[in-house]
């Protein structure tokens, strides 16, 4: 009851770029118009010049706000990690407490993912699964390049696979959201991306959405709801069809000879096969 989507960033982030047009909803379903830091090529020398190097939010919101909206907000969609960001500092602003502490109250300690942690720095807890990546023009390497630049402060984790399968269910069935939020999260038309679902029950949404869509953080494909991060060598998967009850994670490196792409995303597309014919989980 402390926010409503449609409010403005304003609010809790007036120097916010853009602050009085885009709201927490545009920020959430990746609709604010604000350009992705990640692919400008001065951010990208910097990051490879030094991998270990540790990025603040304003530097990495600042990359995205020298550059014109790529449109006006909540008029169309395009993925940015700015988003994120911001989000991220609303919410603590929201919140009055750090945002490491408002995941660990809200997500992962209901949902009972014990070995789900924060991670300020690029530390992992043994046992490692190690990273190698050659995005730097040689295979190296990479487990632990600074992953401060992917997220806001506090929401960077690491985990381990049972985790990242209970995860995937816990997104999949909506357990930790109200059933209107549920619907709003899964929905395409909450982001400009295909029509409404009118009349629909909340569980049963799911089945009339478009084959592949983007809803707040996941994206829906062939009835799966999933997110499939990539960083430094790492890929993974997280994915969750309701109508079978099966959650499916995979996590894996880049090999010597590539390719770069999300391989977790190819095996787990073999692993739906097998398992759920007729539901691809193809990339």
């Amino acid at each position: 009851g402390k926010a409503d989507l449609d409010d403005p960033i304003s609010r809790w982030l007036p120097d916010a770029p853009h602050a009085d047009k885009i709201t927490l909803r545009m920020l959430g379903a990746s609709t604010s118009g604000l350009r992705d830091y990640v692919p400008d090529p001065k951010f990208l020398a910097a990051l490879y010049a030094d991998p270990f190097r540790q990025w603040t939010p304003d530097e990495l919101v600042g990359i995205s706000a020298a550059q014109p909206l790529l449109y006006e907000p909540g008029t169309s969609w395009s993925y940015s990690h700015a988003n994120f960001v911001l989000l991220g500092q609303a919410l603590e602003k929201i919140s009055g407490m750090p945002l490491a502490k408002v995941m660990e109250q809200q997500i992962t300690g209901p949902a009972g993912l014990d070995n789900t942690r924060n991670s300020y720095t690029p530390q992992i807890e043994e046992p490692v699964l190690h990273s190698f990546d050659a995005e730097r023009g040689k295979y190296e390497e990479s487990t632990y390049w600074n992953p401060s630049w992917t997220t806001a402060p506090g929401a960077v984790l690491n985990t381990h696979i049972c985790d990242l399968a209970r995860s995937a269910e816990v997104v999949g069935k909506g357990e930790l959201l109200s059933p209107q939020s549920f619907k709003v999260q899964l929905d395409p038309g909450t982001v400009g991306l295909g029509g409404n679902t009118p009349g629909c029950a909340p569980k049963d949404c799911f089945r009339q959405l478009p084959a592949r869509h983007f809803g707040y953080g996941v994206i829906v494909q062939n009835g799966w709801i999933q997110s499939n991060p990539s960083f430094a060598g790492y890929a993974a998967i997280q994915a969750y069809l309701p109508s079978e009850h099966l959650a499916i994670a995979v996590s894996t490196t880049v090999g010597p000879k590539g390719p770069e792409t999300n391989t977790a995303q190819t095996i787990a597309g073999r692993i739906a096969a097998a398992l759920a014919p007729g539901h691809s989980l193809a990339g």
